[in-house]
């Protein structure tokens, strides 16, 4: 996501939704690494 310059202040329903989308982006990489498990580690061990 692209970081943009903001020169009024985000209200309580945009911090929401950012908290929302920070919490379903570290929700989607956990799931992939659980199931990629075996090719992270493999990676890991080269």
């Amino acid at each position: 996501m692209a970081t943009e310059d903001r020169t009024e202040t985000a209200s309580p329903l945009d911090e929401v939704i950012e908290d929302i989308r920070r919490e379903l982006v570290r929700r989607v990489a956990a799931d992939d690494r659980d199931s990629n498990r075996n090719m992270y580690d493999a990676l890991k061990n080269e």
